[in-house]
């Protein structure tokens, strides 16, 4: 059972403190770990930051990894769900609820098959944020158009701009898109900085379900890395 959030995880991400409606949790869409590579928060401050966060669900989403999410399902004092942010050469794409990974580089059509025949969710995370490696509009757009995308990430904690997370809600409404909000966390303190509220599920189809009737909550936060002494230990076979 998630803990409540703490005074620190209160001091850095203040709308914490607001309860959730009875029945709902908190769920933050897209995080990384070591095994993204370009994240060094290891098992035990993520632990950490998800205690002091308070947080319901969380889904690890690392760059082109599964491996850390696997690890870390049974470990962490919430529940997790299985993800990876996979780059395309049109952008990124994740999935959620895989099972086994997808290999970066594919075409994105390719990417959306895989996710949906391993029974996932095909989530397009910050998609007009160019600073994000957003998946290219047209590309999107086919995406949509061929009913392979399920949800977007219509509020992202390291998109600075409002307008942009807000055009992610206007194409969300204009396509009947379900929505997904994030922390995109690189660092640990991240946790908490944005997630949905959802009714609770029990399944994938469930969580598709609940996202329809989510309300985001959060803010941008995107802090420099605190440099601290860490033992990273190697995720040279953190892609399989």
């Amino acid at each position: 059972m998630p803990s409540l959030p703490t005074p620190e995880a209160l001091e850095r991400h203040p709308h914490l403190a607001e309860p959730c409606p009875e029945g709902w949790v908190r769920v933050d869409f897209h995080s990384h770990t070591m095994w993204s590579g370009d994240s060094t928060t290891t098992p035990e401050e993520l632990h950490e930051c998800v205690t002091a966060s308070g947080i319901d669900v969380l889904c690890i989403t690392d760059h082109n990894a599964i491996k850390g999410a696997v690890e870390l399902a049974d470990e962490l004092p919430c529940r997790v769900v299985v993800g990876e942010e996979l780059k395309t050469h049109a952008g990124e794409i994740i999935g959620l609820f895989l099972r086994e990974r997808i290999p970066q580089g594919i075409p994105p059509l390719e990417a959306a098959l895989d996710i949906r025949d391993q029974g996932g969710i095909v989530y397009v995370p910050h998609p007009f944020d160019p600073m994000r490696n957003n998946l290219r509009l047209d590309v999107l757009d086919e995406l949509v158009a061929s009913d392979l995308v399920d949800g977007i990430e219509v509020l992202n904690g390291k998109t600075s701009l409002k307008s942009l997370n807000q055009k992610a809600v206007t194409y969300a409404a204009k396509h009947d898109l379900a929505i997904g909000a994030g922390s995109d966390a690189h660092v640990a303190e991240a946790i908490g900085a944005v997630y949905l509220e959802m009714p609770d599920f029990d399944s994938p189809e469930d969580f598709l379900s609940s996202m329809r009737q989510g309300r985001p909550v959060g803010h941008y936060y995107d802090p420099p890395r605190r440099w601290r002494p860490r033992i990273v230990p190697s995720t040279a076979d953190g892609f399989l």
